[in-house]
């Protein structure tokens, strides 16, 4: 093979190895050369919300996060405050507005809280912008430098589904915490001493949801756009309960470090939970991010002693014996799998475990997937009925089925 080998990121948070990011997310080989589009990794998941002071103590108590960076007043930035959070390789930004004329304030009224940026860590964001611009993608800011005491970061940013946006960044010649204008912060809280060192290593996918009808032009973006690769598609009845029917195609950059499953809602006999999101949503958006793990009991059990709350699974779903002829022998007892609720499904290259948890904010829009793989690069199809029955006992609850 020519060219440079895409390993995934290198940098300020490379505490997790290749691999260990190949058990966790299914990370493949791939030749950087033939990319007209090369993607690193995912940068930062960058949310708006309400609160960010509070938010930020969330994410380290509820998801055992390690705040690492800040940008605020007291700095020189007068319209919001930011605080950058890590988990392994997974590094989340939260922004609120302080000016009650902060764009992300008029953001937060429309949206509510959620995903404002999926940023990508590239190799050349000047290559990526004239590849995204030849193919017709909206340009929303140019390629340029912000440089401080730490170095300098090229960036740019183009537009995607919705009002969610992907910011590029070049960070070979940059060593601060996170970007210009941010400060190194630690926060007060302080983790009992018998917590694990993280909950989870790494982000292994962000699933957005489209309008109807949208799924295939934002499919065949990824594609033109960036390169990506089509890695999978689930239609029909088999994913379909008799409410809440959707179709969904999960696209990747070369080395699936990258991926986005995309959503769009199907004709159902009543309100699909996309539809309840793109309602609440006020449209399309990210719905889910999904956090792989290497030990889900120990990541569920701590994040429910936080009072995270997880969509409850019926017995009948682990008593059922085609489930236990279909996955065979897993890691993890089938008993000790119904009591902490956890979903496990098996293809041809191994099987996962996984658990979603309801809603985090007053909106039901974004929530939280645990997954552990074990040589599966599926997404739980066989788990999505399942799920979807869940959601739906979720959605009566609230009054929006």
């Amino acid at each position: 093979m020519t060219g440079t080998v895409n390993h995934g990121r290198t940098g300020q948070l490379d505490d997790v190895t290749f691999d260990q990011m190949r058990r966790l997310v299914g990370l493949v080989e791939h030749d950087d050369s033939k990319d007209p589009f090369p993607v690193k990794a995912l940068d930062a998941v960058v949310f708006v919300v309400g609160n960010a002071t509070q938010s930020a103590l969330f994410y380290q108590v509820a998801l055992g996060m390690e705040l690492i960076a800040y940008s605020g007043p007291e700095h020189g930035n007068r319209d919001h405050k930011a605080f950058v959070l890590k988990s392994g390789s997974a590094r989340f930004v939260l922004k609120g507005a302080v000016d009650p004329d902060s764009p992300l304030a008029d953001h937060h009224r429309h949206h509510g809280d959620g995903v404002v940026d999926l940023a990508l860590e590239v190799l050349d964001v000047d290559k990526c912008v004239e590849h995204a611009r030849a193919q017709g993608a909206t340009v929303l800011e140019e390629p340029h430098d912000v440089s401080d005491e730490h170095g300098t970061i090229r960036q740019a940013a183009i537009a995607t589904y919705g009002e969610t946006r992907h910011t590029l960044l070049d960070r070979s010649h940059y060593t601060g915490p996170y970007l210009p204008g941010y400060v190194a912060r630690r926060g007060g809280y302080v983790k009992p001493a018998d917590a694990p060192k993280r909950l989870f290593q790494a982000v292994d996918h962000c699933v957005g949801n489209v309008e109807l009808g949208q799924m295939d032009r934002w499919v065949e973006f990824y594609n033109r756009v960036m390169g990506f690769v089509n890695m999978a598609e689930f239609v029909g009845d088999d994913i379909a309960t008799d409410y809440s029917a959707l179709m969904s195609k999960v696209v990747a950059n070369g080395n699936h470090r990258v991926k986005f499953p995309l959503n769009e809602p199907a004709v159902g006999k009543r309100k699909s939970q996309i539809d309840e999101y793109l309602e609440f949503y006020r449209g399309a958006g990210c719905q889910h991010i999904a956090l792989a793990t290497g030990d889900i009991i120990k990541t569920v059990t701590a994040m429910r002693a936080a009072g995270v709350e997880f969509l409850n699974t019926p017995d009948a779903y682990y008593d059922d014996p085609e489930l236990r002829a279909r996955i065979g022998e897993v890691r993890v007892p089938i008993e000790t799998l119904k009591e902490h609720g956890i979903l496990v499904d098996r293809d041809e290259d191994g099987y996962l475990l996984q658990i979603f948890t309801k809603p985090i904010g007053d909106r039901p829009t974004v929530f939280y997937e645990l997954i552990e793989r074990h040589g599966s690069l599926g997404f739980g199809k066989g788990n999505f009925k399942a799920l979807f029955e869940a959601i739906e006992r979720e959605q009566e609850r609230r009054g929006n089925l």
